[in-house]
């Protein structure tokens, strides 16, 4: 019974649990961002929102880049603090000024994500990562 109850967690527990999440999230995040990789290389007419006013095309790019490149960088555990960032900015983007006016379900997702993000600018990528080699 102390087990199912115990707060306790040890440093290898830590680093497998932010290993898997960001094995989880950075793969869940470039299901969004391929879709929007492979419009760029269709080319074609384009819609996507322009809520920084540089123009709907360069939205779509620095979006594209931000959820491709960035959840790379989340899943290697490489730069995790800058690529969560990046990622936590488009979410607030996404939620706070694109889907502002839509009901909650709308913004569920990307408020979830969001969560993740900051969890992970807070905690750093653990001990399974290309950043604890780099630090090393």
């Amino acid at each position: 019974m102390k087990k199912i109850f115990s707060t306790a967690t040890g440093f290898i527990q830590i680093s497998i649990s932010l290993l898997i999440l960001r094995l989880g999230i950075g793969a869940l995040m470039l299901t969004h961002g391929w879709p929007k990789l492979l419009r760029l290389f269709e080319g074609g007419e384009i819609s996507f929102p322009d809520p920084l006013g540089i123009g709907s095309f360069m939205s779509l790019i620095m979006a594209t880049l931000t959820e491709v490149a960035a959840s790379v960088l989340v899943i290697l555990g490489l730069a995790t603090r800058l690529a969560t960032a990046s990622l936590a900015f488009t979410m607030i983007i996404a939620v706070f000024v694109v889907h502002a006016d839509d009901p909650f379900q709308q913004k569920e997702l990307g408020l979830i994500y969001l969560l993740v993000y900051i969890v992970l600018m807070i905690t750093g990528s653990g001990r399974y990562s290309i950043d604890r080699l780099i630090r090393k």
